[in-house]
């Protein structure tokens, strides 16, 4: 885990947010959700937080990023470009640490910052997602070479496309796919 954080108060913000994104879920009109679920509907099932798998990942930002063309849920393809790699460290099932590296991409023609990070790892299929989980980068300044970002797997989601077949999702590449659990996010019921 990074140093500079009071764990209490990150548990509370995490359990907020998932709070938040389970009454979304629940009640907002664009929820994935099919209509009829979303009374049964009793929130997501989510790993237990753990402050390891919030690290302090590395940035190489990438000068003229490569296209990288992503497949889809539904059998399409989504162009991105890869801005930058984000190496970092995290916990194995040994307890040992174990140098990881990421992606982080935005979509073709996007003017945002945010750095799109979807990836695989060694729970895709069995106790989340077969398709992949998400996480969403808000750098709060343009990324220079060597900058550091924290990377919280924490906040890794199930991209919408796993509750409702009406949305298309882009599958992470096989560059994003991890040797090693994380068991930290969402995950399966």
């Amino acid at each position: 885990m990074t140093d500079d954080v009071d764990v209490d108060r990150w548990r509370r913000e995490l359990d907020a947010k998932r709070a938040e994104k389970d009454e979304f879920f629940a009640e907002h009109p664009q929820s994935p959700i099919p209509p009829d679920e979303r009374e049964d509907f009793s929130g997501l099932s989510y790993f237990e937080p753990d402050p390891d798998y919030r690290v302090s990942a590395t940035v190489t930002v990438h000068d003229e990023p490569d296209v990288v063309r992503m497949g889809t849920t539904a059998g399409g393809e989504m162009r991105y470009r890869r801005f930058g790699t984000l190496s970092f460290a995290v916990p194995d099932a040994a307890g040992d640490e174990r140098d990881c590296e990421l992606g982080g991409y935005r979509q073709e023609g996007a003017d945002e910052e945010t750095l799109f990070v979807p990836f695989r790892d060694k729970t895709t299929g069995q106790q989340s997602y077969d398709g992949g989980r998400y996480m969403e980068l808000a750098a709060d300044r343009q990324l220079e070479p060597g900058d550091e970002i924290v990377l919280d797997f924490n906040l890794a989601y199930t991209p919408f496309c796993a509750y409702s077949e009406t949305f298309d999702c882009p599958l992470p590449p096989e560059e994003n796919w991890l040797e090693v659990a994380i068991p930290a996010g969402e995950r399966r019921d």
